[in-house]
């Protein structure tokens, strides 16, 4: 059967694939992310970009949550990176991706290195 096909039948009995479904080229994004401001610059041409560069330690920090599969099942990494020197500030390791994984590697990264930008 082809993709299309089953994605009308899926359709017409009000199912969804659990794999999601394909968007239009138009379809509405989400908005800029929450602090966008501090890492965006605008060039001669009217441009956005985008500078992960800070001046000093503590400005800049940048994230990412990550999916490792090993023998025991899966399980999540989020690191804290500080954009000055390059290096791993904290981080947390989980067997769930819930928002408490990033939340504690903030928490812990704020102890750690006490007094930060914002």
């Amino acid at each position: 059967m082809a993709d299309r096909t089953a994605e009308l039948i899926a359709s017409a009995n009000d199912c969804w694939s659990s794999f999601g479904k394909k968007h239009a080229k138009n379809c509405r994004r989400p908005g800029p992310p929450v602090h966008d401001e501090l890492c965006v610059q605008i060039d001669e041409k009217g441009r956005t970009r985008h500078v992960l560069a800070a001046s000093g330690p503590n400005e800049l920090w940048l994230t990412d949550q990550t999916e490792h599969k090993t023998t025991e099942g899966k399980h999540y990494i989020c690191a804290i990176k500080d954009a000055f020197c390059g290096k791993i500030v904290e981080y947390a390791i989980d067997s769930r991706p819930k928002s408490r994984l990033v939340v504690r590697a903030i928490v812990n990264a704020v102890a750690m290195r006490g007094d930060v930008a914002g």
